[in-house]
C-alpha cells in the first residue's frame, strides 16, 4: 500500500464531481464490507484529496485497528492526525510506523500532510530518532 497521495492541488469543479462520485461508490463498498482494507485505503486517500480530513482520519483509525502491523497504515494515520492538528497523536502514530519498519525518510521530510507536524517541538525527538536510524552503528 503506498502512502496517501499527498500532492493536493486545487480541484476543478469537474474533478470535485468525479472524486465525489468515486467516494460515493467506495463508501457503498465499505458499507457492504466494513473490513475491505483496499477500499478503505482508497476511500481515506480520496477523503484527503477532497479536503475531508476528519473523514479520512476516521478511515485511518479503522485501518489501524484492521492492520495493526502495517507501517504505512500508521504513517497515513500520522498524516491524518497532522492534518487535523492532533500533533501528539500524529507523533505517536509516526513513531509507531517507524517502529513497525517505515523507512521512507526522504518522503517523510517533504510530505505536505506532515508539514504542520514537522513544525511542532514534539517532532524534534522523532527527527533525532530518524537521524539515528539513517546512520548505522559503527561499533
Amino acid at each position: 500500500m503506498p502512502a496517501k497521495n499527498s500532492t493536493r492541488k486545487k480541484l476543478t469543479t469537474s474533478e470535485q464531481r468525479d472524486l465525489d462520485t468515486k467516494i460515493g461508490f467506495i463508501e457503498g463498498l465499505v458499507r457492504r464490507d466494513p473490513e475491505y482494507v483496499d477500499a478503505l485505503q482508497i476511500l481515506g486517500d480520496h477523503y484527503t484529496q477532497r479536503g475531508r480530513f476528519t473523514d479520512g482520519l476516521h478511515v485511518d483509525e479503522r485501518l489501524a485497528r484492521l492492520e495493526p502491523e502495517n507501517p504505512l497504515v500508521f504513517y497515513n494515520l500520522a498524516c491524518s492526525y497532522s492534518l487535523t492538528d492532533e500533533f501528539d497523536r500524529a507523533a505517536a502514530a509516526l513513531d509507531h510506523a517507524i517502529k513497525l519498519g517505515y523507512r521512507d525518510f526522504n518522503w517523510l521530510a517533504k510530505d505536505p500532510d506532515l508539514k504542520k507536524l514537522r513544525a511542532q517541538p514534539i517532532f524534534t525527538e522523532l527527527k533525532e530518532k530518524i537521524g539515528r536510524l539513517k546512520k548505522p552503528d559503527r561499533e
